[in-house]
């Protein structure tokens, strides 16, 4: 009998996550195989009309990659991918089922997912059993706890976290539980990458990469991010709106007459109206983007001379791997605001904070009566990133603390060093700002409230500590 063929399978939701895939496949982090197949699913609110990955400006580009292209969402239809996952018993026939569609027959099969978490990542994992499991972040939060428990029958099957180098020197908290170990995708492979989508997006790329020395800022217009954060609950239509229109007035404010707004693919049309009003109100001149391309092509293609957002990946894509100059706008009040405090969008939110400065002073007290107390941001960046003045000086050990916050249930191992970090930084209100008082009491962490005197006394907060973890779970 002959040696059973080997297929990897690739799963991406998202051009960034194809990218990061082809960039992953250029510098050798997967080895020879016998077949590559490319498995896109279109996650958005409505497939019908968002086009997917393999439709996306610039996919033509990566396509040579792989051996083939296959659609979750045809393979499923008429479900949709975020909210379908098949009945337990009924897994071995859509096993067989998938196999018998896409040709896999006996093949032994290894996968590359992202979103191991959630569907369809999840479920495709379920899917094939047998087959090793590679997870490749798709940004920041890969830097934050696994945001729920996995099932181990999955869990145990991860080898690796694939990530981008965004933060150099901070490890990715991602299914660590498993024992994954994090693999760095090489930056010079992504930067080409993104400038092949660049160069397909119709204008030549002129790709920096990341240097020694500090480059010089580019000379293109400020380029300013939108998120769509009232799609996700965080913020309120109108607050996003003006969230928005501070990006323009403080970059105004520093200087820039040429701004560009990248929106995001599905906010309002209205909101782009409202900027070129303020832009118009100005005198500075403001263009709209209104392709859906990477904002990393958008780098390669423009070298703004400033980029501007509120927790975005590209922030720190752009600092890093391409040397440009950025800042943010609105994280310091997200930090309450985001509900419950283990939303997997606080690692983000809280990397871009700590290392990312100002574009102007945020309004609003000084303190607050939840968290934090506002003191000198002096610090010292880390070694190998543009962090500007005023960076947290050790990023590591707050990643740990809030990442132990956040999930104390699955990474209990990671108590004492947050223990550590949190007493030697008492009084720091910098550093309480990223935490929920309230939270570090229950947890009987430092700088939470203290336990009052008395047995009785001491029962009653036992007794509300256990409720409290209750309404965590």
């Amino acid at each position: 009998m002959g040696t059973a063929r080997t297929t990897q399978l690739f799963y991406a939701s998202s051009l960034y996550g194809v990218a990061t895939l082809a960039a992953a496949l250029d510098s050798g982090a997967f080895p020879a195989t016998d077949r590559r197949l490319l498995l896109i699913a279109n996650n958005a609110a409505t497939p019908e009309v968002s086009p997917p990955a393999d439709a996306m400006p610039g996919f033509e580009r990566l396509r040579d990659r792989f051996d083939g292209v296959l659609s979750w969402n045809e393979a499923i239809a008429p479900f949709h991918p975020g909210g379908w996952t098949p009945r337990a018993d009924d897994r071995p026939l859509w096993s067989r089922y998938l196999r018998l569609l896409w040709g896999l027959g006996d093949d032994r099969v290894t996968l590359a997912v992202e979103s191991l978490q959630v569907t369809p990542a999840l479920t495709i994992a379920q899917l094939f059993p047998d087959a090793p499991l590679d997870v490749y972040a798709d940004g920041l939060m890969s830097y934050g706890p696994t945001r729920n428990r996995i099932d181990p029958l999955v869990g145990e099957r991860v080898r690796r976290v694939l990530h981008p180098d965004l933060v150099p020197g901070l490890e990715p908290l991602l299914l660590a539980e498993f024992g994954a170990v994090a693999e760095v995708v090489p930056s010079d492979a992504l930067v080409k990458v993104f400038g092949e989508l660049a160069e397909a997006s119709g204008e030549p790329a002129e790709a920096h990469g990341p240097t020694d020395q500090d480059p010089a800022p580019g000379d293109g217009p400020a380029l300013l991010l939108g998120q769509y954060l009232a799609a996700l609950g965080i913020l309120t239509p109108e607050e996003e709106e003006e969230l928005h229109l501070r990006m323009v007035r403080g970059a105004v404010a520093r200087g820039h007459r040429r701004i560009v707004f990248k929106p995001h693919p599905t906010a309002p049309a209205a909101w782009t109206r409202a900027l070129e009003r303020e832009a118009a109100a100005l005198a500075a001149e403001l263009t709209v983007l209104d392709r859906p391309v990477l904002a990393e092509a958008v780098f390669t293609r423009l070298r703004p001379s400033l980029v501007v957002g509120c927790f975005s990946t590209a922030l720190l894509t752009a600092s890093a791997f391409f040397g440009l100059p950025v800042a943010r706008v609105g994280t310091r009040p997200l930090l309450d605001r985001l509900t419950p405090y283990e939303n997997s969008n606080r690692v983000p939110l809280t990397i871009v904070d700590a290392l990312i400065p100002e574009l102007v002073p945020e309004p609003g007290p000084e303190a607050d009566t939840e968290s934090d107390t506002e003191s000198d941001t002096a610090g010292r960046p880390i070694a190998g990133v543009r962090a500007p003045e005023g960076s947290y000086d050790d990023p590591a050990g707050l990643l740990t603390a809030v990442g132990f916050a956040m999930q104390p249930r699955l990474r209990p191992d990671l108590r004492a060093d947050a223990e550590r970090f949190l007493a030697a930084r008492a009084g720091d209100g910098r550093t309480l700002r990223y935490f929920k008082r309230r939270r570090l009491t229950a947890l009987g962490l430092p700088g939470g409230l203290p336990v009052p005197r008395g047995a009785a006394v001491r029962r009653m907060v036992r007794r509300a500590r256990r409720l409290k973890r209750a309404a965590l779970r």
